[in-house]
């Protein structure tokens, strides 16, 4: 069977304050172009759909374009909802669509119930496990922990328990939307942290022949059988170097697997420049960049007259300005900003009591405090979202 795995597309989204529905509308020609031109024979589609919960007109029309394009190709589609996704709100309609070959799976409860397609082969059991927000689910799961590896464990033990009652020849394919180990995140996926730990072994997703994931937007390959296909466009600039492809899978009839990368269309490239103003707008190295998205990091000791001005008379694209002052570590007017690089919401809330205990830091139970705290912000935040 022949299987299309993409995700994030992340419909509604903008880049900086430039808006990308045009691009996304081009990427999603290319998916449906792809399906027709390769013979594909499945479309999976591994969560966050769109940018947030309650997505804005314009890209819920994109969605319903797509997936009428989708269903008049008559090739079959299976999708789950991400972490920006609310699942309520894209699983409205699921019954129906699933006739017209388009099958929703946003149901914690569903994920031991396949979606089963057939080729020449045999039987492929595909199998949707929506995001699994763990304060929300584990009592769905009977898990003892509100952790991700707790809830997708359980998850994936009702996916096994399922295939094992089905024929021996029966492969299967795992869709999930999660931050596994191994994988290379990037700045422009919502944080999930739950506990302190944010991903979960590939391990967990044993006993199936592919696992399509969702969630980190570079695509890569954890395992031969465990990939990101990554999203169809860059979403910041810390994407710079990504290639946005989708994956083209060759599931056998023995369940092994080959896989090729299909490229999406650029709308313009990025680029991340770094220097002095003078040094961005008069080297000549730097003119193949005058028609990208571009970030520019100024390290003026002093900070230049109309610096967005003056860079975009050159860079007309530039979306971003970042002033990062060439100083010494240890001199006193180092941003804030700088001293706060690479460090998450817990590290800053622990050196923070530190700060203010005179050099004496949170002990055990104090961070078990604070992580609970931004656990549970991060959690109500995320239902206040959906429950717009």
């Amino acid at each position: 069977m022949r299987i299309l795995h993409t995700s994030d597309w992340h419909l509604g989204r903008s880049f900086h304050r430039a808006s990308l529905l045009d691009a996304q509308a081009d990427c999603l020609d290319r998916l449906v172009a792809t399906v027709r031109e390769r013979e594909v024979e499945a479309v999976v589609v591994a969560g966050d759909v769109y940018d947030r919960a309650v997505p804005p007109l314009s890209a819920v029309e994109l969605f319903d374009r797509a997936l009428h394009r989708l269903a008049a190709v008559g090739v079959p589609t299976v999708m789950i909802s991400g972490n920006h996704d609310s699942a309520r709100r894209l699983g409205v309609g699921a019954g129906l669509m699933g006739r017209a070959g388009i099958h929703l799976r946003t149901d914690p409860a569903e994920c031991g119930t396949p979606v089963v397609l057939r080729d020449g082969h045999g039987d492929v059991a595909f199998y949707g496990l929506p995001y699994l927000e763990p304060a929300l689910v584990k009592d769905v799961f009977k898990a003892e922990r509100a952790g991700h590896e707790a809830v997708l464990t359980a998850a994936m033990d009702r996916v096994r328990a399922d295939l094992a009652t089905r024929p021996d020849s029966t492969r299967s394919v795992v869709l999930a939307h999660a931050f596994v180990a191994g994988g290379a995140p990037s700045e422009s996926e919502r944080d999930i942290t739950v506990g302190g730990v944010a991903a979960v072994p590939a391990g967990v997703f044993d006993g199936v022949d592919y696992t399509a994931l969702g969630h980190l937007h570079g695509s890569q390959a954890v395992t031969d059988r465990v990939r990101y296909s990554g999203s169809p466009l860059a979403y910041s600039f810390s994407e710079v170097d990504h290639r946005k492809t989708m994956w083209l899978i060759d599931l056998d009839a023995t369940g092994e697997i080959t896989a090729e990368r299909i490229d999406f269309p650029v709308p313009r490239p990025l680029a991340r420049l770094r220097g002095r103003l003078d040094t961005l707008l008069d080297d000549p190295a730097l003119a193949r960049h005058e028609e990208a998205w571009v970030e520019a990091t100024l390290t003026d000791p002093v900070r230049p007259d109309e610096p967005m001005a003056r860079l975009m008379a050159r860079f007309p694209h530039t979306l971003s300005l970042v002033l990062d002052p060439e100083r010494a570590p240890e001199d006193p007017l180092a941003s804030y900003a700088q001293r706060l690089k690479g460090r998450d919401d817990q590290q800053i809330a622990e050196d923070f009591v530190a700060h203010v205990r005179g050099g004496h830091g949170a002990d055990d139970r104090e961070r078990t405090v604070l992580r609970g705290a931004f656990d549970h912000v991060r959690v109500d935040d995320g239902v206040r979202e959906v429950n717009r």
